[in-house]
């Protein structure tokens, strides 16, 4: 569990928790989707995340189940807003992740937009 402060259009800082779960990668990488919605919770993930784990063994992919989120709402946020919290969430949420450990998907309230601008971030950082 991390905080992700961010700033909306009108200057105010606001902060949101952002969250990561991880279970075993000992076949494969992590997969699993990252959730965007007022409701998310660390025990909302741990759930989905452990779910994750069943559908991976059950369509025969070599995977582990994982899962990230934030309790942040897209819904009626401009694109500089979204922009702004995604590439924070980014920030904090880069350390646990990569190339040979993750396999990220959109889920609720992640779309086109939001990975464009999470993986925007994730290459600035890692200066690719």
């Amino acid at each position: 569990m991390f905080r992700v402060p961010w700033v909306d259009d009108k200057g105010e800082i606001h902060v949101n928790r952002g969250y990561r779960v991880e279970f075993n990668s000992a076949i494969g990488p992590y997969k699993g989707g990252l959730r965007l919605h007022p409701t998310v919770t660390l025990s909302v993930l741990k759930f989905l995340g452990f779910e994750q784990i069943f559908k991976n063994s059950l369509t025969t992919l070599p995977m582990g189940g994982g899962k990230g989120g934030a309790d942040f709402d897209p819904k009626g946020k401009s694109d500089n807003e979204v922009m702004r919290f995604c590439q924070s969430f980014m920030s904090e949420l880069f350390t646990h992740i990569g190339a040979h450990t993750d396999v990220r998907a959109g889920d609720i309230g992640v779309g086109g937009r939001e990975i464009g601008f999470l993986f925007g971030q994730y290459k600035k950082i890692k200066n690719v």
